[in-house]
């Protein structure tokens, strides 16, 4: 066993976890069924080596169109969270990228990250005080397109996301008591809409329902916001997974979040949404029973893996992959 920014990192399960997982590359993916006509495979990358200096070495595997001003995309965690990114990590990324500002959004459900002030509190809080971080929504929201949708032809983004010309996803991947599993596809879904319309767009609120979404459609709304972020940024958006710390509860849970019971995996990423979340997914199916049992059972009861298959049939990507581990 290692010590790392992220715990213990237990290198022989998780090396077994990878090698199983790159078989599964190799073969039909979980989760998406649907066909389509066959593309390159994407490319993912991999490290056990959750550290400040894994997360920089990986990171700029996937930079070369990173240009600009770069919005970097995480999650600020309610107060105290346990699971969260840890700090050293998230400021070393930061610091690596020229010209990058951390960004969030506010929530729609009753939280301190309700208001923008509420939400810096939050910050200072969880020890996010290393750097700016743009609220995007705190001057109001934006209608950005959504392509190729059926439930959606725009979705509402905070406003301030229109400033950036490149986004980089930071996402702690982990279970989520609505979508399943939170990967990629759900950082940028939720967390680029904003906290007063866009996110009562994807959970499918009416004045009667705040949270009105069935399960598949709740996927699909999440894929649309997804990809009109995605579309919006073009090549110049890229993911980074961390399997960590993985509850089967969101950040969202703070301190109410069920302890973990999986090891720590590692860290992935791709400029491909799909096949890092894919990716992520085929390596979290090759835990061992006891450590799955749980995150199986929230991704399935929720029907979350159609995440992966609505992405597919919007064409986000490609769920077929090849996986470069970097420690060999």
């Amino acid at each position: 066993m290692r010590e790392s920014a992220g715990g213990v990192v237990h290198a022989a399960a998780a090396g077994a976890v990878v090698e199983a997982a790159a078989a599964v590359a190799a073969c039909a993916p979980a989760g998406t069924k649907t066909a389509v006509p066959a593309q390159p495979k994407a490319t993912v990358y991999f490290t056990s080596d959750i550290s400040p200096e894994g997360l920089v070495k990986i990171y700029d595997k996937i930079s070369q169109n990173v240009k600009g001003k770069v919005a970097i995309k995480f999650h600020t965690g309610e107060p105290h969270g346990p699971n969260i990114l840890p700090v050293p990590m998230v400021k070393a990324l930061q610091e690596h990228i020229p010209n990058s500002t951390l960004v969030e959004t506010n929530v729609l459900y009753p939280s301190p990250r309700q208001t923008t002030e509420g939400h810096r509190e939050t910050l200072k809080t969880n020890g996010w005080t290393f750097s700016e971080v743009d609220i995007m929504d705190e001057d109001g929201a934006v209608m950005i397109p959504v392509k190729g949708g059926k439930h959606f032809k725009e979705m509402s983004v905070g406003k301030h996301m229109l400033n950036y010309d490149s986004m980089v996803v930071l996402t702690h991947f982990k279970g989520h008591a609505m979508g399943g599993f939170g990967g990629s596809m759900k950082n940028i879904a939720i967390g680029c809409a904003d906290g007063k319309i866009g996110k009562a767009m994807v959970h499918g609120s009416s004045q009667d329902n705040t949270w009105g979404a069935t399960k598949s459609l709740f996927m699909e709304n999440m894929a649309e916001s997804a990809k009109a972020t995605m579309d919006h940024f073009g090549d110049q958006i890229v993911y980074i997974n961390v399997l960590r710390n993985m509850s089967v509860d969101c950040d969202c849970a703070g301190t109410s979040a069920a302890a973990p019971k999986a090891h720590d995996i590692g860290i992935l990423a791709s400029t491909d949404i799909l096949a890092v979340d894919q990716a992520s997914i085929d390596m979290v199916y090759q835990l061992p029973e006891a450590e799955l049992h749980d995150l199986k059972e929230r991704i399935e009861s929720r029907e979350g893996l159609h995440q992966l298959e609505y992405m597919k049939e919007l064409g986000m990507g490609n769920n077929e992959y090849d996986l470069v581990n970097l420690d060999k």
